[in-house]
C-alpha cells in the first residue's frame, strides 16, 4: 500500500513537472501607429483583397502575373525553404515522446581451445549467439526546453510562410511594373520614330528648298540636326526595351526572349485605390508577419537557454531474448529487459549557461527591434505610396495639357515659317520641346500606374493569398500552408 501510494506520488510530481515551462511567453510589442493615412482614399477596403492586376483590363498582363506565380524560380526557392522548417519542427517535435527501436542479431563463432578458459574435448568449440531487442527511451521535457524549441520551429515555419508571401507580394508587383514600364518604352520608341519621320521629311523638303535657293545652309543644318537628334534617340529606347524584356523573362522562370504585349499604354486602367487604417498592416503584410514570428522564436529561445540551469530525466527500458541456441531462442528462460532512469543537472558551469542566456535575450532584443522598424518602414511604405499616387495622378494631367499646348504652339510656329513671318529656329524649338514634352508624358503615365502598384505592395492584403495560392506547394504542405 506504501508503495503504491509512493509511486502515485511521484507520478504527479512528474508530470507537474512537466507541465512547467522556463522563459518568458511572447507578448507582440506595443506598436504607436498613427490613426489614420496622411491621404485617405474613400474606396472599398475589399478592393485590397482582389486581383487587382486584373484592373488594368489587359489579359497579356494577366497570363505573364499566372506564368511568373507558376515559374519562377524564386517562388520555387521559398517553397522549398518552408519544406526546410517543417522538417526541423517535426524533428523537434519528435523530442516530446518516446522513442522506440528494435535490434536482431546472430553470430556464429569459434572459440579457441587454448584459450581461458580452455575448451576440452569432446566438447565443440563452435556456438551461435541469437539476440532481438525491443527499446524505448524518452527524455521527460521537465521544464519545458522540447515546448520551447518547437515554439521556435513553430515561429520559424510561419516566418517561411510569410516569407515565400512577401516573394509573391514582390513577383506580381515586379512583374506589374515591368510591364507597364515596357509599354511606356513601346509608346516612346512610336513617337521616337514618328518625330524622326516628319523630321526626316522636313529635311528632305529643306534640302529642295536650298537647292533652289530658298532657304540657307543654316536652316539646313538646324533641320538635319534635329533629325538627328530624333534618330539617337531610337536606338536608346531599343536597348532599353530589350534589357527590360530581359529582365521580365527571368522572372517568368525562363530564358530571355520577346515578350507579348497586349494593350497600349493610354488603353490600360489604373487600379482602384484600396481603402484600410494603419493598423491593417500589422495583420497582413508579409514582412510585419515575419518580423513578429522571428521575435516569436527568439522569445523561445531563451526558455530554451534558461531550461540547461535544471536538471533533465531520461527513461530507458530495452525487452530481449538471447539464446545460444535457435530453437530456445524467445523463449522464457532467454529472455533479458532492463530499466533505467538517470537524472543529470549542471553545478559548475562558470558561465557556460549564462553566456547562453545572455545571447538569446541579446537576440530577442535584435528581433524585437527589428520588428519595430519594420512596422515603421511598413508605415512610411503606404503614406509615401498614397502620397505619390495623388501627385502622379496632378502630374499626369498638368502634362497633358502642356503637351496639348505644345501641339498647338509647334502648329501655329510652322504656320508663321510658312507665311514667311518667323525664321525656322522658332519651329525647331516648338518641335523640340513637344518632342520632349510627348516623351515625359508617357513616364509620368507609367509612374502614376507605379505608384498605384506601390500602394498594393505596400498595403499588402487578401490579394496576397490569392496569389500565393497560384503558387507551387511545398512537399510538406499539399493541403495548403498552417497560418498562425
Amino acid at each position: 500500500m506504501r508503495k503504491s501510494t509512493l509511486a502515485a506520488v511521484s507520478a504527479a510530481v512528474l508530470v507537474a513537472l512537466a507541465g512547467c515551462t522556463v522563459g518568458p511567453d511572447f507578448v507582440r510589442p506595443a506598436v504607436q501607429s498613427p490613426a489614420a493615412w496622411r491621404i485617405d482614399y474613400p474606396m472599398a477596403a475589399e478592393v485590397a483583397n482582389t486581383q487587382w492586376w486584373e484592373q488594368f483590363g489587359d489579359p497579356v498582363l494577366n497570363q505573364l502575373i499566372e506564368t511568373a506565380l507558376r515559374d519562377n524560380l524564386d517562388v520555387r526557392v521559398a517553397a522549398a525553404r518552408i519544406d526546410q522548417f517543417l522538417g526541423a519542427l517535426t524533428t523537434t517535435d519528435s523530442q516530446a515522446y518516446p522513442q522506440l527501436g528494435y535490434g536482431a542479431g546472430a553470430a556464429r563463432t569459434r572459440a579457441s581451445r587454448e584459450g581461458q578458459p580452455p575448451i576440452p574435448e569432446p566438447a565443440s568449440n563452435y556456438f551461435s549467439l541469437y539476440q532481438a531487442s525491443v527499446s524505448a527511451s524518452w527524455q521527460v521535457d521537465l521544464f519545458g526546453r522540447v515546448r520551447r524549441l518547437s515554439e521556435a520551429a513553430q515561429a520559424q515555419v510561419y516566418a517561411s510562410q510569410q516569407g515565400q508571401r512577401g516573394v509573391v507580394l514582390t513577383l506580381v508587383t515586379g512583374v506589374a511594373t515591368s510591364y507597364i514600364a515596357l509599354r511606356a518604352l513601346d509608346r516612346q520608341l512610336e513617337i521616337a520614330k514618328s518625330t524622326a519621320a516628319n523630321f526626316g521629311e522636313t529635311a528632305r523638303i529643306f534640302d529642295l528648298r536650298f537647292k533652289r535657293g530658298l532657304v540657307s545652309q543654316t536652316e539646313v543644318t538646324q533641320v538635319r540636326s534635329q533629325y538627328q537628334q530624333a534618330l539617337t534617340a531610337i536606338p536608346t529606347f531599343e536597348q532599353q526595351i530589350g534589357a527590360l524584356e530581359n529582365q521580365i523573362s527571368i522572372l517568368l522562370g525562363r530564358d530571355p526572349a520577346p515578350i507579348p504585349r497586349g494593350k497600349t499604354i493610354d488603353e490600360l486602367v489604373a487600379p482602384l485605390i484600396p481603402a484600410g487604417l494603419p493598423s491593417d498592416l500589422l495583420q497582413r503584410r508579409p514582412d510585419i508577419l515575419a518580423a513578429e514570428q522571428n521575435l516569436v522564436a527568439a522569445n523561445a529561445s531563451i526558455g530554451v537557454a534558461r531550461s540547461l540551469y535544471y536538471p533533465s530525466l531520461s527513461l530507458t527500458g530495452a525487452l530481449g531474448s538471447t539464446s545460444t541456441a535457435f530453437g530456445n531462442f524467445l523463449t522464457g528462460p532467454a529472455t533479458t529487459w532492463s530499466v533505467v532512469a538517470g537524472l543529470t543537472g549542471p553545478i559548475f558551469t562558470f558561465g557556460a549557461i549564462e553566456g547562453q542566456v545572455r545571447s538569446a535575450e541579446a537576440q530577442k532584443a535584435q528581433a524585437e527591434l527589428v520588428y519595430r522598424q519594420t512596422v515603421l518602414g511598413a508605415f512610411r511604405d503606404t503614406n509615401s505610396a498614397l502620397i505619390g499616387t495623388q501627385k502622379s495622378i496632378e502630374g499626369v494631367e498638368y502634362q497633358r495639357g502642356r503637351v496639348k499646348a505644345l501641339r498647338e504652339f509647334a502648329r501655329l510656329s510652322r504656320l508663321k515659317f510658312e507665311a514667311g513671318l518667323i525664321g525656322y529656329l522658332e519651329v525647331l524649338v516648338a518641335d523640340n520641346e513637344l518632342f520632349a514634352a510627348e516623351l515625359a508624358f508617357v513616364n509620368l503615365q507609367a509612374n502614376r500606374y507605379s505608384q498605384a502598384i506601390n500602394v498594393y505592395q505596400a498595403m499588402g492584403g487578401g490579394w496576397v493569398d490569392l496569389a500565393d495560392a497560384q503558387t507551387p506547394r511545398p512537399v510538406g504542405m499539399a493541403g495548403g500552408p498552417r497560418t498562425p
